[in-house]
């Protein structure tokens, strides 16, 4: 080899190892932030890969359950927090996070673009919304047709006796759904009218479920006759050639959103990152991504309208008090397992 050549091949080297060296420090120096998650698992990797491309030097860490779970942890873990942010866990856990000042207050850039139910309206500004995800009913016509089950036009109509042990419904306990749905009819009947209800629909529910998606695939499956779930499952069920109906009662659905805050007392490095990403997740671009998942979303200018999206979903939304959900939280849990956990469907 000529001095030349080997002069060239010993610069290549260096000029590699050099680029080998300088990945492995900037992998190094990225911030690991660890978040706090009920987001649907199949969102996940779409919500890590852009936070993770805007912002290259932070990487994301998910720790992922049902809402109930995500937040019994955070308040079992007050004393020494592990998240560094919740991102993507129902609005009224947040708030019953704030209540117990867990939540360190930070206004994101660019919030007021945001549409004023998804903004903390308190002084010490805590919380953000990102999307919103309305009860919905997944019905499966050919099920409902060899049963004799009528269409499902109002929350009533889930008492029909052709439906007794063929409905599924989330745990209100475990899933964030299925304590809207509870709180919901609460909020729209009356605490007395909808235990009632509450009491004559459990006969007529084959089994509760962990997770608020679960109720409309077995329904979608043919499983069950119809399944208590949300909105964009529904439609994403259906798009896929589920044989169903998605179907929000004209009386009125109960709604949660999914929002994001940072928990207090986390060290220097990861709090800085973890404001970094609320910015981005308080972003147009990052509620185009919501808007992929989800038909209602924060940001005033995004709108999507999915295929198959239940009609008259969004008008027909209740005026949820999310302050009285956060409050009566625990209460409601309470009475609901008093009533129902220690019976199984269908037996006294």
């Amino acid at each position: 080899m000529t001095p030349t050549r080997r002069f060239a091949a010993l610069a290549l080297s260096a000029a590699v190892a050099l680029a080998a060296a300088t990945g492995a420090v900037f992998a190094q120096a990225r911030t690991v932030v660890t978040l706090y998650t009920s987001v649907e698992t199949d969102q996940l990797n779409a919500l890590k890969q852009a936070i993770e491309t805007d912002l290259p030097d932070i990487e994301v860490r998910w720790v992922r359950d049902s809402t109930g779970v995500i937040t019994a942890r955070v308040l079992a873990e007050r004393a020494a927090p592990r998240a560094d942010m919740i991102l993507g866990l129902a609005g009224t856990s947040l708030l019953l996070f704030a209540e117990q000042d867990l939540l360190e207050p930070y206004r994101p850039a660019g919030v007021d673009q945001l549409k004023p139910a998804f903004q903390d309206s308190s002084a010490a500004y805590r919380w953000t919304g990102m999307d919103a995800y309305v009860a919905a009913i997944c019905f499966n016509r050919d099920e409902a047709r060899k049963v004799g089950a009528p269409p499902i036009n109002r929350w009533r109509d889930l008492l029909h006796p052709t439906l007794r042990q063929r409905i599924v419904m989330p745990h209100p306990a475990s899933s964030g759904t299925g304590f809207l749905l509870v709180s919901g009819w609460i909020q729209m009947m009356g605490e007395e009218a909808a235990w009632r209800f509450m009491e004559q629909l459990h006969e007529s529910i084959a089994l509760y479920t962990h997770s608020g998606s679960a109720p409309c695939v077995q329904a979608g499956r043919g499983e069950r006759v119809l399944g208590l779930s949300f909105d964009m499952r529904g439609a994403r069920e259906k798009t896929q050639g589920a044989p169903i109906d998605v179907v929000v009662p004209e009386d009125g659905a109960g709604w949660e959103m999914e929002a994001f805050a940072l928990m207090r007392n986390r060290p220097a490095v990861q709090a800085a990152a973890a404001r970094r990403i609320a910015d981005w997740a308080a972003s147009k671009r990052a509620n185009e991504l919501y808007g992929q998942f989800y038909a209602v979303v924060a940001h005033r200018d995004v709108t999507n309208r999915p295929a198959n999206y239940p009609p008259f979903a969004e008008a027909r939304m209740l005026r949820s008090d999310f302050s009285w959900m956060a409050q009566n939280r625990d209460r409601i849990l309470t009475e609901w397992s008093r009533r129902f956990d220690q019976r199984l469907p269908g037996t006294r």
